[in-house]
């Protein structure tokens, strides 16, 4: 089941955010609801057939938001679009360009903006993925997971092993330029041999970007009452270290590099621009039921369901369940957390304080930060760092 939403201010009925004209790099997330069938570790907001919400009409409903918004926020122009889920492409292409459409008219697309959409391999084939690059999209984000069978049917994923490969594959040949591949590792059952037949099949699919997540099981869901009724063992942080391991060094004998810590791409061009948009504090407007968003030091979120969602637009209202002002101290630990995880790094100078320069300093001397990057003002994690980002994180902001 979904994951309850964050607890937060009342939106006031003017709107989440005050009127503003964000003049620097801005993004939209447009969350697609529904999905096939449930993954049994998955807690994200989405909702299959046999739950009673249907589709009809929903790009209307995000259309109906987009109005609404135009009306409080007026960006120089729109850099990023992401559609993610649930599952996008269970919309038919032409839906989703008529939400490419509406952002264009309404607020302007920039002439090299990056238009992802996540994609289920088995929602996908060779006509659709054309229909979409046709419809303005550059880059699409395909769940993989796994090439082992046996993992897949642990994660209750519906595609064969090699499905996901050859939809990256049936990608590139649809002429989009960018194409990622999601990995999870450490599930339970998992062998060694099981993770390098993953990552050789990523490689070889000629992909330019890959996403790496060590599995983690959320409260509610199937693979969450399954451990806690003994039929699987949890999973192990060694193991999932050595996984971290190995993806790195297999993707960097590739060719790919780090940019953040469960991001790989094949140059500076592979990278995805939207989401290094939200890991540098930037403003984007989340359009959907549960969809965050973040402009100008305000955060706030959508309500969950998306009868609740259509409902509060079709009575004139805003959908946003709660909203948040971000102090100065709240936004300088946004920045830690977030910027820390780069590739690039985090200025020294953004440490809220002599004490956390202090344990900074700690960290690089216990082989946790790059000692070059740090006598050059930037804390950058090494690669013993990322295994251990949060902990270095949660020291530097004790110390503040």
């Amino acid at each position: 089941m979904p994951g309850p939403l964050p607890v937060g201010d009342p939106v006031p009925a003017s709107g989440p955010v005050p009127p503003c004209s964000p003049a620097g790099a801005f993004g939209v997330y447009v969350h697609v609801p529904f999905c096939a069938s449930r993954c049994g570790y998955c807690d994200f907001n989405t909702y299959t057939p046999a739950e009673g919400v249907v589709q009809d009409g929903y790009v209307d409903t995000v259309l109906a938001e987009l109005a609404r918004a135009s009306s409080l926020v007026t960006p120089a122009r729109v850099d990023t679009v992401f559609v993610g889920g649930g599952t996008p492409t269970l919309l038919p292409a032409a839906d989703l360009g008529r939400v490419l459409d509406g952002i264009d008219k309404v607020w302007g697309l920039a002439g090299d903006a990056e238009i992802t959409t996540e994609a289920n391999p088995e929602t996908v084939s060779p006509a659709s993925l054309a229909s979409l690059r046709a419809a303005g999209f550059t880059r699409i984000s395909l769940g993989m997971q796994s090439a082992a069978p046996h993992v897949l049917a642990v994660l209750d994923r519906r595609h064969t092993p090699g499905r996901a490969a050859a939809a990256a594959r049936e990608a590139r040949a649809a002429g989009f330029a960018h194409v990622n591949l999601d990995l999870i590792y450490a599930t339970p059952g998992e062998r060694v041999s099981d993770f390098q037949d993953s990552l050789s099949a990523v490689v070889d699919a000629g992909v330019d970007h890959v996403s790496a997540y060590a599995l983690i099981v959320e409260d509610g869901t199937r693979l969450a009452a399954r451990m806690r009724r003994g039929e699987l063992p949890y999973p192990d942080d060694d193991v999932a270290a050595d996984r971290y391991l190995a993806a790195e060094a297999a993707l960097s004998a590739a060719g790919f590099s780090w940019y953040e810590v469960s991001n790989w791409a094949l140059g500076s061009s592979g990278r995805c621009r939207h989401n290094l948009l939200y890991w540098r504090g930037g403003d984007w407007w989340g359009f959907g039921p549960g969809a965050h968003s973040h402009v100008g030091g305000v955060r706030w979120w959508n309500v969950k369901h998306p009868t609740a969602y259509a409902a509060a637009l079709s009575a004139g209202g805003w959908p946003a369940a709660g909203r948040e002002v971000l102090s100065t101290e709240e936004a300088v630990t946004e920045e830690v957390m977030l910027r820390l995880r780069l590739a690039e790094g985090l200025p020294l100078a953004r440490l809220p304080g002599a004490a956390a320069l202090a344990v900074a300093r700690r960290a690089m001397a216990d082989g946790l930060l790059e000692r070059s990057a740090f006598e050059q003002g930037r804390a950058v994690l090494t690669l013993r760092g990322r295994l251990l980002a949060d902990a270095v994180v949660r020291d530097l902001l004790v110390a503040a």
